[in-house]
């Protein structure tokens, strides 16, 4: 297991995905730990490689006693960054790793090629608060805090059904060691990082719940979009955990706002789109057969579906392939969905996603268009 050691204290972390694209780093809640992102690991992966890490006193870190600050638990996240080698990263926190996040906006602000700042805030308006949480976790353990911080946490609506996501968070809170917990308590007690925010130059987003009542926006995500100069914001129908509640909304809002803006002409992302999906030898025939007859309508489609449609980070590609061969198939354009088949299969399609599709077809779009379209998968699977 990777191990960095700051200040004596063992931080674990967990890096992956592609060492070329740019890094990501995800910082958790209190009382949670590294997985409090696995909603948004497979589309990240996709553009960013992604480091997490458990905050000192969560998971698999070390949890010595007292009161941590601020300060320690920032130089932890530059202490594992520095470990793998990267200078400049972008840097997403939730609650307490929003806090974190705020001080190194304006402390090492130039590593920072981008900051999202979640349902956080740059104080407490009343430390006590934190305090008496700090001794019932000692005095009393994490048994005595679950059940407030999950209603704190999500919204009636999402506790009013059982919830795998809940209950895993549950898990998180109640095995987070207490000692960890009251020390993050305290260095969140003693924090006042309104002085900080004019300090705060990189780009910033700032997403708040709409149904928070950890951090509300107004007090708390009002003042970092208000305070840090030129800061974007947006808030989700969620309440304090609201990459959980709304993930695909979260994500969004991140890709919205730390993929760069492809100035250039999408037709030549389109191609190489059209060529990861299709393949180089049927890209490159099509290529050939192009006439002056033909030509702006094969540039059409791969400027606009696949350079501003398949490109866009919303949906995995596999996903976007699914959605390809149900439409063909609903629609009888036997052809285009033959070609999705072969070319999903010789890429990431398995036979028993294409049975899946099928079978949703046959509900949906009527028995004899699944029947043909279960002969098309048949034979392809028959010629890979």
């Amino acid at each position: 297991m990777p191990f960095v050691d700051c200040h004596g204290c063992r931080i674990y972390y967990r890096l992956e995905g592609l060492p070329g694209n740019p890094l990501l780093v995800l910082v958790h809640s209190l009382g949670t730990d590294h997985g409090l992102w696995n909603p948004q690991m497979e589309a990240l992966l996709t553009r960013f490689q992604v480091l997490r890490l458990d905050v000192r006193g969560h998971g698999a870190s070390d949890a010595p006693a007292g009161d941590y600050t601020m300060s320690w638990l920032a130089d932890d996240v530059l202490a594992v960054v520095n470990a793998t080698g990267r200078e400049r990263f972008a840097y997403c926190g939730l609650s307490l790793g929003g806090m974190i996040g705020q001080w190194l906006g304006a402390y090492a602000g130039d590593r920072l090629t981008g900051l999202v700042l979640a349902n956080t805030s740059p104080h407490v308006p009343d430390p006590n608060l934190f305090e008496t949480r700090r001794r019932t976790a000692l005095e009393q353990g994490m048994v005595a805090i679950e059940k407030t911080a999950i209603e704190r946490s999500f919204t009636a609506r999402t506790l009013s059904t059982p919830s795998p996501a809940v209950e895993s968070i549950r898990a998180l809170m109640l095995k987070t060691n207490s000692v960890g917990y009251a020390g993050c308590c305290a260095a969140i007690r003693d924090m006042d990082h309104r002085a900080l925010l004019a300090k705060i130059a990189v780009p910033v987003l700032v997403i708040g719940g709409e149904h928070d009542i950890s951090t509300p926006w107004s007090g708390h995500g009002d003042l970092l979009a208000a305070g840090i100069a030129g800061a974007r914001a947006v808030t989700l129908d969620a309440a304090h955990l609201s990459n959980i509640e709304r993930p695909s909304s979260f994500t969004a809002a991140l890709f919205d706002f730390l993929l760069p803006a492809d100035a250039g002409d999408p037709l030549n992302t389109g191609f190489a789109m059209r060529r990861a999906v299709l393949g180089d030898a049927y890209v490159d025939r099509a290529v050939a057969g192009t006439t002056d007859f033909t030509r702006e309508f094969q540039e059409t489609i791969t400027r606009h579906a696949w350079g501003a449609v398949w490109t866009r980070p919303g949906i995995d590609p596999k996903i976007r392939r699914l959605l390809v061969l149900a439409m063909t198939a609903s629609l009888g354009r036997w052809e285009e969905f033959r070609l999705h088949v072969r070319t999903g299969l010789a890429s990431e399609l398995e036979m028993a996603d294409l049975k899946e599709v099928l079978l949703m077809v046959a509900i949906y779009a009527g028995v004899p268009a699944a029947n043909t379209g279960f002969q098309i998968a048949a034979e392809e699977s028959n010629n890979t």
